[in-house]
């Protein structure tokens, strides 16, 4: 179905049910047809980020873009007869968020595979998740769980058994990605992979085995994650009728958290153009409801030079149109440049023969002028990427713009050196799952700047946010924006003092305008000012108000992308285009509720537990919930943690 006819339906829907939902079509005097908008938003409290005009009571939206923003009675003034009103009661609205760093295109073929396990409050639901996902699997399909969640959200404080995973899915295979640190497979899943006392460790990870040599289902990427990739790799995939349908799926999951726009950063297994047949099918229906800037990944270690020259000659940055569009090179440029962010594992020694096969792929680039990106989670890596930058441009800026991917350990001195090279750097809320890894392996003093955002934004470096999902991390940005503001994990270990802990109205910008940079949209996105882009969600919650643990709950009820509704909930779900059922019809998406739909979501934990019985004991005197697990390094900077951690009153329970 074209994009025309999903807005059609919404509008039909409107005129059925105006009444119930206090629509109107209102005509002015003198307003023309043409003049007219095509959709207005009254009765709220919009966060414009225009400085002329940082709030607002209502939007007028005319051709996908913002008309104007102002009171009820100013905009209402310019309805037409034709013009949709809908009436928000008050809502918080804001600029449609963009993920600068996620990867929609692999995530979506596959989506509609996973079983997710975000914001699932213990891992007894888990388990049980997984159990009944298996009992309705068929053969040959697999139970994925890949990534988005943390042993450290979990009642129980800790990663589930292989001999658990066993007992729930004793014969249907299943495969569980614990970030890019390893895999847990169950013996079916051994079985159908044929891995067994013979089978040697594949490149960049190891199969652990017992005391007789037989694998016992773990899998750990050590140095890298290429076992991982591997290994999901020989799971069965979805046809293409319902790779589409998976991928709508995923972009309307997205639209239910209020992201309007992304930048795919690529992925291993992503070939270009052949992986792309979905999204430029799902973009020729007119069925997109994310705008999607994707960057091109070199796919063989030996032959990533001949993969640019070879894109070079095929397309070019900006090719394609506001909704789907190529966006430069990266995130991986050569394999040799490859530092994992596994926490678990000790911090990679790049190759001594990466300069030498990074400088001639960045030379190609400059001199078609490309932008790139580039993965980069140490210090010690872009130190050596940024020398190989000033080599190619003798100490200038970048032709165009690059963007340093993830830098959770960047030092003041490469920031520094970023911004003079004219790049931006692209952060993600890794550490919100991985926080409580880094600070065992480095130290609670090491963490407090991971990554050093404020820092970034003193020097004027263009700043994206976004999630690395979905193996890294969960595509939920409430989760993100939760840890940008407080600096916490899911655990609840507050990791950053003041100055690394960003207000509101600061994280919704790096998740707007700060992200606009990064495809080359900033004059368009990011902002609902006239001239903008149509793009916003209406939240379900105020996120300028609510309590601090009540940010990770918040969804959008209704989310407008170029002007089109593209996601309704509630009072306003009858405006939502619709969407077929997920195909095929085992799919954990029709069974399971996703992050933006459970009902659980605002009762997030407010901090991290050890109780595995449901503890609802607090503490009257010290404010903690909980006690926090005793293995987790001792909180001494968060007074109310601090007491949980000592046990206090909850000891006895």
């Amino acid at each position: 179905m074209s994009g025309r006819a999903n807005h059609m339906i919404g509008r039909r829907a409107v005129l059925a049910g105006g009444a119930a939902l206090g629509l109107s079509p209102l005509a002015s005097k003198g307003q023309t047809m043409a003049d007219a908008p095509d959709l207005i938003l009254r009765d709220g409290r919009i966060t414009t980020l225009d400085p002329a005009r940082p709030e607002a009571q209502a939007l007028a939206i005319r051709d996908g873009r913002i008309a104007a923003s102002g009171t009820d009675a100013e905009i209402m003034a310019m309805a037409g007869p034709a013009t949709q009103v809908v009436a928000l009661g008050g809502r918080r609205v804001i600029p449609g968020l963009n993920d600068s760093h996620t990867h929609l295109i692999r995530g979506g073929l596959n989506f509609n595979m996973e079983l997710r396990w975000e914001n699932v409050p213990s891992l007894a639901d888990a388990l049980r998740m997984l159990k009944a996902q298996a009992d309705r699997t068929p053969a040959p399909q697999w139970v994925r769980v890949v990534g988005g969640w943390s042993e450290h959200q979990f009642a129980e404080r800790r990663m589930p058994t292989l001999d658990e995973i066993n007992a729930a899915a004793p014969e249907t295979p299943c495969f569980i990605l614990h970030l890019y640190a390893g895999a847990l497979l169950n013996r079916a899943a051994l079985r159908v992979l044929g891995f067994n006392r013979d089978t040697p460790n594949p490149p960049g990870g190891e199969i652990v085995r017992d005391a007789r040599g037989e694998p016992t289902g773990l899998l750990v990427a050590r140095p890298s994650a290429l076992i991982l990739y591997s290994t999901l790799a020989k799971g069965p995939t979805l046809p293409f009728e319902q790779q589409l349908n998976s991928t709508r799926h995923f972009m309307r999951e997205l639209n239910r958290l209020g992201v309007t726009s992304v930048i795919d950063a690529g992925g291993g297994g992503q070939n270009y153009p052949d992986d792309y047949a979905v999204i430029e099918k799902l973009h020729a229906d007119g069925q997109m409801t994310v705008r999607i800037a994707y960057n091109l990944f070199a796919q063989k270690a030996g032959q990533e030079l001949s993969d640019y020259e070879r894109w070079i000659a095929m397309t070019e940055p900006g090719a394609g149109d506001a909704l789907l569009r190529m966006n430069g090179a990266g995130e991986n440029l050569v394999w040799s440049a490859a530092d994992f962010e596994n926490f678990l594992e000790p911090r990679p020694d790049l190759a001594p023969t990466m300069e030498s096969e990074l400088a001639p792929i960045l030379e190609r680039l400059a001199a078609a002028k490309w932008p790139f990106r580039i993965h980069a989670t140490y210090d010690e890596s872009i130190e050596r990427f940024l020398g190989v930058i000033e080599q190619v441009t003798g100490g200038e800026a970048w032709p165009t713009r690059f963007i340093i991917d993830h830098a959770e350990t960047i030092s003041p001195s490469n920031i520094d050196r970023v911004a003079a090279l004219g790049g931006g750097i692209a952060i993600q809320h890794r550490m919100a799952f991985q926080g409580e890894y880094f600070v065992q392996r480095y130290g609670r003093y090491a963490a407090e700047a991971t990554p050093p955002v404020g820092r970034m934004i003193e020097a004027g470096v263009p700043v994206g946010a976004g999630t690395d999902a979905t193996r890294v991390a969960s595509y939920d940005p409430w989760v993100a924006l939760y840890w940008l503001t407080t600096g916490k994990t899911l655990g609840g270990m507050s990791l950053y003092d003041e100055s690394n802990v960003l207000d509101r109205e600061t994280a919704l910008r790096l998740w707007t305008q700060g992200s606009a940079w990064f495809s080359g949209e900033a004059d368009e996105k990011g902002t609902l000012e006239p001239g903008a882009y149509a793009d916003l969600a209406v939240l379900s919650a105020d996120y300028f108000a609510v309590p601090p643990e009540e940010i990770r709950g918040i969804e959008s009820v209704l989310t407008v992308m170029g002007g089109r509704i593209v996601h309704g909930a509630g009072d306003l779900s009858p405006l939502a285009p619709p969407l077929p059922p997920a195909a095929p019809d085992w799919s954990p998406v029709n069974a399971a509720a996703t992050p933006g739909m459970r009902a659980d979501a605002p009762q997030l934990r407010r901090f991290a537990r050890s109780c595995s019985d449901g503890c609802g004991s607090g503490c009257g005197v010290h404010g903690h919930d909980h006690r926090i697990a005793w293995e987790s390094p001792v909180p001494v900077a968060d007074r109310r943690a601090f007491w949980g951690a000592l046990g206090c009153a909850c000891f006895a329970v």
